[in-house]
């Protein structure tokens, strides 16, 4: 069967495409570049989108009070408790991090990859925040490092986008998508599954959308509700369901069929931190949702792009 080539996963798992460019496991640090975002500045909005924390998304992230190669020190000796590797990611997360003069991006951005054992850049940024300047400094890193950039597009249904204050229509994103594609720059694209108000044909949709798409890969994310967000207000305001775990993990299947093979799923659900998740409780153990996903795929004997050609 087609899903062999991805060793133990019936997809293109980001793990097997790392390992497959490097020889052996790499691990993505998590930094802080200390950006904000023109969705909280006021430029375009004061309050960022609707599901977004205080941390910009990037709970996960090093302390921006540290320099780039104290926080890419940091986060391995924490994470060489559970992973032995010598080989990194160097992952710009929080808020959006191209949102900055082209010198400051610069100076950090180098920093990251010319430290010890680094080997890629990731940078998690807002599809309005590309302008030429920037394009061709990414264009410049891409020539040497391993580089992808991350867009959050989250849907592509203009109401939904309205609703949770993304602050740009599609254009802006396959604009910049476009841009991205002439310079060669991998581009990874987020959806959330589960927005206010989206059924699940909506959620397909917007998969069947980006799988037309020339992008090295997507990130699924679970909707999840943290306490200090507008979303928690919202919620409570406006009650809408959840997805149970059997629920979730049978879409995450469709979408996995919808995908080209090319695309590397570089994530299935999310993971809130635990002091903060109100809801679904039940995402906090990842592990049994990433094992229930295999083994709804296995159950129905299909894998990424099965159902791929068959979709338009």
């Amino acid at each position: 069967m087609i899903y062999i080539r991805w060793l133990d996963k019936r997809y293109h798992s980001l793990n097997y495409e790392l390992r497959k460019e490097f020889n052996q496991k790499v691990i993505k640090l998590s930094l802080s570049g200390g950006f904000t975002c023109p969705n909280r500045d006021g430029t375009i909005g004061n309050k960022g989108c609707l599901f977004c924390s205080e941390k910009g998304s990037g709970e996960f992230a090093a302390s921006k009070e540290l320099s780039i190669k104290e926080q890419i020190n940091e986060q391995k000796n924490f994470l060489s408790k559970k992973w032995q590797t010598g080989k990194y990611i160097a992952y710009f997360q929080s808020y959006s991090n191209t949102y900055s003069t082209v010198k400051d991006l610069k100076y950090k951005f180098n920093e990251a990859i010319d430290s010890k054992g680094v080997v890629g850049l990731a940078v998690a940024t807002r599809p309005d925040c590309l302008n030429e300047d920037i394009l061709d400094l990414l264009s410049d890193l891409n020539k040497r490092t391993y580089l992808w950039i991350e867009l959050g597009l989250q849907t592509i249904h203009e109401k939904t986008a309205k609703l949770i204050r993304r602050g740009y229509d599609l254009t802006y994103f396959s604009d910049a998508l476009k841009k991205l594609n002439d310079r060669n720059i991998k581009v990874v694209t987020h959806l959330i599954m589960g927005l206010p108000t989206e059924t699940k044909n909506d959620m397909l949709e917007s998969v069947k959308y980006i799988s037309k798409l020339n992008l090295y890969g997507v990130k699924f994310h679970l909707m999840h509700i943290l306490k200090d967000t507008d979303l928690y207000k919202y919620y409570n305001d406006n009650p809408f369901k959840l997805f149970t775990k059997e629920e979730y993990i049978s879409l995450i299947a469709d979408s996995i069929e919808l995908l080209p093979p090319e695309i590397v799923i570089h994530r299935l659900t999310g993971d809130g931190a635990k002091e903060k998740l109100i809801a679904p409780r039940w995402s906090l153990n990842k592990l049994s949702v990433l094992t229930g996903i295999d083994k709804e795929l296995k159950i129905r004997d299909t894998y990424q792009g099965f159902r791929y050609e068959k979709s338009f």
